[in-house]
């Protein structure tokens, strides 16, 4: 796969990169909110009915809540009325007492009292205001205990769903054809699948909460100020469509700065995990600096696209807090006209304005929750975009195969493009069981893609490909690399232990088969020089041990897994010359009795093997042993001169 990579995609590649031409992988503009937002919400349709219980019990906690303040509108009549009272000598009706105020002059005045519940001479109703301070206390107790459970049952339930998202992504990583991460920057994959993915976990264990609660509270509110008063519910309602104004201007320009913004993270990551991994090429070609240039690039339109998208949905919030200012100023003075007519008591007032302030609030986190929406489905539509890449073609329903595999492997009439140029041309090729067929040529030659079509990284344009007389096709993929073992050019390891390392090959091998396995392939004579032996713990780079025991390991790795097919790509390249004999030796324990195909490019280590073939242009031009390529002084004959000639 390097060899494809290197050679015969990488003038693309590079052209991708140069270019940025991931932008167009991209979402693009708050055009896809609604969408995406419908089918980020759509992850809890499973929930349906906890879901309902949450909204049963945020309804019923908005109630409790809304319908406090009236009932604290009432104590402060209570007081207002029983202050009142306590002035008016016993034994005057309430009518009398008004009219001697209004006779007085105060005709202000009189209208107050008239909307009182005056009780001339009995002061302050101390059992009764206290009844409505406890149901208060009550009221708010009961709505907090509901908010608290709906508050878990919500939390658990977007917890489950982001889980579900996570397994999704998992599994579409699993089933996605190597074309799609050879077209596309790691860093950028990596970000949809790791930093997009915590920002929707993030807008939907925050957002979704908060947003049930801000609109019933809205509505709730509503219901309340309309019971107490029609004309001034109605100015606190200009807030509404004002809100909407903000919203949609600045809500959708912010969308598509956060659209900007995950876009470049990507970007950003993919080049930093890129400099990582190189990070020794740059030292060596004195590129740190334009590696340096890069990221301040892309820093720099990170920085531009967060700064913004953070400037205007920050900005919402203070336009908001001024409407819900100059809605409270306005509904402050109207209440106040409307107590001193006469036409609403001053608890009623008092019960407005704190509406008319609970009114404003949900609003405003209406208003915040637009920011974090906004970022979640921006990242929503990044992920989305990757569940829906097209997958490798579906497998075939498993049928019977002869067992054991023999591992006859035969190519008919294969052609296979990359592009709209054909890189192999109607290629024939058989080989028997455990033949070793070498396969050499120059670089871009096919040599690598040749491997890939047998393990169905990529399937054939046309022709068939057959193991054991069976297409490959007709087999799933799982089966057909079950059979298969490959050691790579680099040797990949995982973080863990020496032993683990060797049991990635067949999970269910006992401690002792990979000892054996160990022992077959060399690797047992450099573990016991280890302070830990088999446990020694090895990072993901292998950094701890040599190139050429990683090496050794890898192909202990590929023994223990008894493939019946054998592919070697480059293996002893990467590994010194001493080194390379003892690869060589654990190479050769690793063919025995096995179907391989090696890819070389120094023509020393395949002399033995029994069919050489090579390969120009996506062509087989040549096949035979190595003596008889030699004497017909053609392809092969004239690579073996590029070699040693000089040496010779």
């Amino acid at each position: 796969m390097s060899e494809q990579m290197t050679d015969e995609q990488l003038a693309d590649f590079e052209e991708k990169m140069a270019g940025d031409d991931w932008s167009n992988k991209a979402p693009r503009n708050a055009k896809r909110f609604w969408p995406s937002a419908k089918r980020l919400f759509g992850l809890l349709a499973p929930y349906k009915v906890a879901l309902a219980a949450v909204l049963l019990m945020n309804a019923a906690s908005v109630v409790l809540a809304v319908y406090a303040p009236r009932v604290m509108g009432r104590a402060m009549d209570v007081i207002f009325s029983g202050v009142f009272s306590k002035r008016i000598p016993a034994g005057v009706t309430k009518e009398q007492a008004v009219e001697g105020i209004r006779a007085a002059g105060q005709a202000h005045f009189a209208d107050m009292a008239a909307a009182m519940d005056l009780r001339p001479g009995e002061g302050i109703d101390f059992e009764r205001l206290r009844a409505l301070i406890i149901t208060v206390l009550v009221l708010y107790l009961a709505s907090s205990v509901l908010m608290w459970a709906q508050g878990a049952i919500l939390n658990r339930i977007t917890m489950a769903a982001v889980y579900r998202l996570r397994r999704d992504v998992e599994d579409k990583l699993n089933r996605l054809p190597l074309n799609y991460f050879d077209s596309r920057q790691r860093g950028d994959v990596m970000s949809r699948t790791t930093n997009d993915v915590d920002n929707v976990q993030q807008a939907m264990q925050q957002a979704l909460a908060q947003l049930f609660n801000a609109v019933l509270m809205v509505l709730g509110i509503i219901v309340m100020m309309f019971w107490i008063s029609w004309q001034l519910a109605l100015v606190a309602l200009l807030a509404i469509p004002l809100t909407g104004v903000v919203m949609g201007v600045v809500g959708t320009r912010s969308q598509k700065q956060f659209t900007a913004q995950w876009k470049s993270t990507g970007e950003l990551n993919g080049h930093v995990e890129e400099s990582f991994t190189g990070h020794e090429v740059a030292l060596i070609f004195g590129r740190t600096e334009s590696l340096r240039e890069e990221f301040e690039r892309k820093n720099a339109a990170l920085f531009d696209a967060s700064s913004t998208a953070q400037f205007l949905s920050n900005s919402m919030h203070p336009i908001m807090q001024f409407i819900s200012y100059l809605s409270y100023v306005v509904i402050a003075v109207l209440g106040g006209l409307k107590v001193a007519s006469g036409s609403m008591t001053l608890g009623d007032a008092t019960a407005f304005i704190q509406y008319s302030r609970q009114f404003n609030q949900p609003l405003g986190e209406i208003a915040g929750m637009a920011q974090m929406l906004q970022s979640g489905v921006a990242s929503a539509e990044r992920i989305f975009e990757f569940l829906d890449a097209e997958e490798e073609t579906p497998d075939a329903a498993a049928g019977a195969r002869a067992r054991p595999v023999e591992g006859r492997v035969e190519f008919a009439d294969v052609s296979f493009s990359y592009t709209d140029e054909p890189l192999i041309r109607d290629l024939n090729l058989r080989v028997a069981p455990g033949q070793t067929a070498a396969i050499v040529g120059p670089t871009g030659a096919g040599k690598t893609t040749l491997v890939n079509l047998l393990m169905r990284f990529y399937d054939v344009d046309s022709g068939a490909i057959l193991l054991d007389g069976v297409d490959i096709r007709g087999m799933t993929r799982a089966e057909l690399r079950g059979n298969i073992g490959m050691v790579l050019q680099d040797a990949v390891l995982f973080k863990g232990t020496i032993m683990d390392n060797i049991r990635y090959g067949r999970l269910d091998a006992t401690d002792e088969e990979v000892i054996e396995a160990a022992k077959a392939t060399y690797v047992d004579r450099f573990v016991h020089s280890l302070p830990e032996g088999y446990d020694t713990v090895i990072d993901q780079d292998g950094g701890s041990i040599s190139a050429g025991e990683r090496q050794l390991i890898t192909i202990a790795r590929a023994f223990l897994s008894r493939p019946a097919v054998l592919i070697l790509d480059e293996a002893t390249s990467s590994v010194d010359t001493r080194t390379e004999v003892l690869v060589q030796k654990a190479m050769n324990a690793l063919r025995s009795d096995r179907t391989s195909f090696v890819i070389a490019h120094r023509l020393s280590t395949i002399r033995d093997a029994d069919l050489i073939l090579v390969m120009e242009a996506g062509r087989i031009v040549e096949q035979g042993s190595h003596a008889e390529l030699l004497d017909r002084r053609g392809a092969y004959w004239r690579l073996h001169q590029s070699q040693f000639a000089s040496g010779e």
